[in-house]
């Protein structure tokens, strides 16, 4: 074998031992939070119209310095010349000047222009200044909508990470229950065959234990939903995780704690949009007022037509088909002015946009309000489910330990003879609701604790727990 296929295999087994590395590594709750952030599609998507309307507001700014245009053309054509009106509608008109001679002729000679144009609107009521400020309040509101997009998918994140937990102890607890009715089976198999009880504890051992298996199966499939839907939510493969269970057994110190009174990110978005409309509202005045602009040409002309060309239908033959005669200026011309332009009845048309626009502001303004009312209800109910989480939460350690005595004794009395399989199979059930219970109380605490977070704003109050 050679060096390079050597090469090549020792490349392979060191990827795949960093996939399992990768695989085996435990997955922690601000980690999966700050994956999503990276990876997740709609978040990467905001920070570029974020970057965009950071481009606009540079390019707002440099609107306002003037229009410094340079131009020359050079052309070989005819110059005859005819007294009439005539305007020139969309620029489809030739600018062929010459003597307006009697007859037609097709004389042609080259000929050249130069010209450099300058045009500044250096004044029109504050109109430039008001676009920048609107593109400033566009990046403001798009840095608001990244900000609530990375605030909410953290809350997402958090949430299926809670439920993946919660799925897989439960997935745990439903494995402990197959074995325990694996180990019963095995007891009455034994007491069956030596005649100490009847054959139908054997089958209702077997229900048992397939009911067991199915009840596995099926919490098999939630982990593996919600573990899907961790996975969509970080940006990544599905795969599956091995995430941090340290936490979930222990009551989070920032139940009671009161959330940081900053304006909640969704409702600085609502802010940020009722903003960018009333700086909208302010542009479109401006366009109320006139505006003065200074301007300024410098030409250059050459022509191959001789100055008496043509004067009394006479000379026609003073020109030129030399093309650097006819390219070369021989007349300058320059110009300077300042103009103003109004229409009058663009007011008319104003008042209606602005109408209109504040409309828009009151309606983001009602749906502010609508928030924070909602903002508010959820706090509320926050603080109840923390009561009721907790409250549960107590209950689960007498539960368990009842339903754990009971079912050792159930054991112990039917491996001795002196009950029967259903207050066994009763033993079971109970055991193993307890300890769902157990599981589903342990993450309602925290699920309770990511309602408060998430309906005040203050993330912290829940990631300084990690």
């Amino acid at each position: 074998m050679s060096a390079k296929h050597l090469m090549k295999l020792a490349g392979v087994a060191l990827a795949l031992f960093s996939a399992v590395g990768t695989m085996a590594q435990t997955l922690t709750l601000k980690d999966a939070v700050q994956t999503a952030m990276t990876n997740y599609g709609t978040i990467r998507a905001k920070e570029q119209y974020a970057k965009a309307s950071g481009a606009t507001v540079q390019q707002s700014k440099k609107e306002y310095l003037p229009d410094l245009s340079l131009s020359f053309q050079q052309d070989y054509g005819t110059v005859n010349g005819q007294t009439g009106p005539l305007y020139g509608l969309r620029g489809l008109s030739a600018a062929s000047a010459g003597p307006a001679l009697s007859s037609q002729n097709y004389n042609a000679a080259f000929g050249a222009l130069y010209l450099a144009n300058l045009s500044w609107d250096f004044f029109s009521f504050g109109r430039a200044k008001e676009k920048i400020e609107v593109s400033k309040a566009t990046l403001a509101r798009d840095e608001s909508d990244l900000q609530q997009e990375k605030f909410q998918h953290s809350i997402r994140v958090m949430g299926a990470y809670l439920n993946l937990l919660a799925a897989q102890r439960l997935t745990g607890s439903w494995q402990r229950n197959l074995d325990r009715a694996l180990q019963i089976r095995e007891v009455v198999l034994v007491r069956a065959r030596n005649g100490l009880n009847a054959g139908v504890d054997s089958s209702l051992a077997n229900a048992e234990v397939s009911n067991a298996r199915m009840a596995l199966t099926r919490a098999k499939d939630v982990e593996q939903e919600q573990g899907n839907i961790l996975a969509r939510f970080l940006g990544v493969p599905a795969q599956e995780f091995r995430l941090d269970t340290l936490f979930i057994a222990r009551i989070p110190a920032a139940l009671y704690e009161q959330p940081n009174t900053q304006l909640h990110p969704v409702l600085d978005l609502y802010r940020k949009r009722i903003d960018l409309s009333d700086q909208q509202a302010t542009y479109l005045k401006k366009f109320n007022y006139p505006t003065f602009t200074l301007f300024s040409v410098f030409q250059g002309r050459g022509s191959g037509f001789h100055n008496n060309y043509g004067i009394l239908d006479q000379n026609l033959d003073l020109y030129s088909k030399d093309y650097f005669k006819g390219v070369e200026p021989t007349r300058y011309n320059y110009l300077l002015g300042v103009g103003m332009v109004w229409n009058l009845t663009t007011p008319l048309r104003i008042h209606q946009q602005v109408s209109s626009q504040k409309y828009i502001s009151q309606a983001l303004k009602d749906e502010y309000e609508l928030a924070d009312q909602q903002f508010k209800a959820q706090l509320a109910l926050s603080e109840t489910r923390i009561g009721n989480a907790l409250d549960n939460y107590r209950e689960v350690p007498v539960q368990l330990k009842a339903a754990g005595d009971a079912y050792l004794q159930k054991s112990v009395l039917y491996r001795n003879g002196l009950t029967n399989m259903v207050d066994v199979t009763q033993a079971l059930y109970a055991l193993n609701r307890a300890e769902t219970d157990r599981d589903i109380a342990y993450s309602n605490v925290w699920q309770a604790l990511l309602l408060k977070a998430a309906a005040s704003g203050d993330l912290n109050l829940f990631m300084n727990e990690f």
